[in-house]
């Protein structure tokens, strides 16, 4: 596997932007917050179980990098960061952002649509972060931000097993982020509520309109105000904030 670049002498790191990679990054959220990242001037590399980004990204030669990447194989995801790492060098800001659903009650719920929710959603963060965290602690220095999700703090009919993985995501990033602090690394999380997204465009608009009549804005967020928050979380302005979590929900949670 080859990158779009090689990696960067001494001294031209900070001129060429930190090395982010965001998974999930294809679509929705993800691809936002890759915009964001893009627009600082980072390399952003993005991985997805295709490899393909949604649309085409204006991201400059050798800026913007879409690979293949199932998170929930370790090889595969050992595979990702040395490839990051050969062509740029190490990860600096990690957005574990990918994740799926496997909605249904729990008395009709397989253990094959628990594992799989746990598996994407929890586990596979647990795998990428570590991954990360290795290259951050040699640095002194690294952002790491959990995407999570409202539902782990309200609850939802029907997504027991989505609503467990998002909210083990907080215990994680508080345990990880006590672990490397003495290391200048922060580990935070950011919780969205409502995202115009595929996965809420596949609730149907009777539901997607009753989710909505919840929310104190009234309305549902784009994916860009929630890669805002997260670009706060990776900015130097965030240096002294880890073990958070910041919602992104409009109030729905307010006060959880």
């Amino acid at each position: 596997m080859t990158g779009p670049g090689s990696e960067a002498q001494d001294g031209e790191v900070e001129a060429r932007g930190r090395v982010v990679l965001v998974t999930g990054g294809s679509r929705g959220i993800g691809l936002a917050c890759a915009r964001w990242f893009l627009a600082q001037g980072d390399r952003v590399a993005v991985t997805s179980r295709s490899g393909a980004a949604e649309s085409d990204v204006d991201a400059g030669i050798g800026q913007f990098w879409s690979l293949t990447c199932d998170v929930t194989d370790p090889e595969q995801v050992d595979a990702a960061f040395s490839a990051i790492e050969e062509a740029w060098g190490p990860v600096e800001v990690l957005v574990a952002n990918a994740g799926v659903t496997r909605d249904t009650l729990v008395l009709r719920m397989s253990e094959e649509a628990w594992s799989e929710v746990i598996d994407t959603n929890l586990t596979a963060v647990f795998r990428v972060a570590k991954r990360a965290l290795t290259k951050m602690i040699r640095l002194h220095r690294g952002r790491v931000i959990m995407m999570s999700s409202v539902g782990a703090f309200v609850g939802s009919a029907g997504q027991a097993n989505y609503a467990a993985s998002k909210a083990g995501l907080v215990g994680m990033a508080r345990s990880m982020a006590r672990e490397v602090a003495s290391r200048s690394i922060t580990v935070n999380v950011v919780a969205p509520g409502l995202v115009e997204t595929n996965m809420l465009a596949a609730l149907g608009e009777e539901r997607t309109t009753q989710f909505r009549a919840q929310v104190p804005l009234g309305r549902v967020a784009r994916p860009e105000e929630v890669a805002e928050a997260v670009g706060f979380l990776a900015s130097a302005g965030a240096g002294y904030i880890t073990g958070v979590v910041l919602p992104v929900d409009g109030g729905l949670a307010m006060g959880l």
